[in-house]
């Protein structure tokens, strides 16, 4: 079946319902979301965004850590048509205030600590309080096609202006349609593992995290894990504790966790040379 938007897979967040979708810790707590919860929210934020009159083509940047609000976030700017400008998180202050102008975005959705006094904002810590008197019942998406833009994602360079690179739905479905045929042919396997538990340390902000953190998982109805530190040992408790499947990181990361395991082991003279 061909497919014309990124949207026509939103419906698997609705199907898969009471499924773990996400899964993060925030100082003490373990906060949890629900496949259905990241829907239901994404449903209220674009009713916020008709509200304030950002239509189709209008741009929004969203600027904080991996969260379940920040995907909601995405999916209910896609619902409207609305372009994504991604922000990492690390970004300096004046480099996204000049993707911000740039782009000429209508609203920012980003953490409490990057909210800028002149610049409309939503906070993403207090989005489902923010948004709790909208329904949360699904609405009809605005029509999309697969030539249309996604997001516009920008790189932090040196150079003096931000390069951003247009991506629209047709590029994210020309990568994820053919996982998507593969992944099919061993989904009758999947239920002796399930849920496969993805461990997302890239940035949602980059289009590879995006993949492992937001496209794919929902095909086989996997829970992503974010967390917030690169620390080898912290990483490696939170692959025993969550019981991890896969790990989603760069190539640097992973050696450090080599050496960290390396380390280990000679510690318990059970490294041979």
């Amino acid at each position: 079946m061909e497919r014309h938007s990124l949207l026509e897979y939103f419906d698997n967040f609705l199907q898969l319902g009471r499924e773990s979708a996400y899964i993060q810790r925030r100082g003490y707590r373990t906060v949890r979301w629900t496949y259905r919860q990241v829907a239901e929210t994404a449903f209220q934020f674009a009713r916020e965004l008709e509200k304030r009159g950002i239509e189709k083509g209008d741009r929004v940047l969203i600027w904080g850590p991996n969260s379940a609000e920040w995907v909601a976030t995405f999916f209910g700017c896609a619902l409207r048509g609305v372009i994504v400008a991604p922000m990492d998180d690390a970004a300096a202050p004046d480099f996204a205030l000049r993707v911000h102008q740039q782009v000429n975005a209508k609203l920012l959705v980003c953490s409490r600590q990057h909210a800028q006094p002149s610049i409309p904002a939503l906070i993403l810590e207090d989005l489902p309080k923010t948004l709790a008197h909208y329904s949360s019942a699904p609405s009809e998406p605005g029509a999309m096609k697969a030539q249309d833009t996604l997001e516009i994602v920008f790189t932090s360079g040196a150079t003096a202006e931000p390069k951003g690179v247009v991506i629209t739905h047709g590029n994210v479905l020309a990568n994820i349609e053919p996982l998507e045929t593969e992944i099919r042919k061993y989904m009758k396997y999947e239920r002796l593992v399930h849920p496969i538990r993805f461990l997302n340390l890239l940035p949602l902000s980059h289009v590879f995290g995006q993949f492992l953190g937001i496209f794919l998982p929902q095909l086989m109805g996997a829970t992503v894990i974010f967390h917030d530190t690169l620390n080898p040992s912290e990483v490696i408790a939170v692959i025993r504790r969550q019981r991890v499947s896969m790990l989603v990181a760069v190539p640097r990361l992973l050696q450090s966790l080599k050496e960290k395991i390396e380390r280990n082991l000679e510690e318990q003279g059970k490294l041979e040379d």
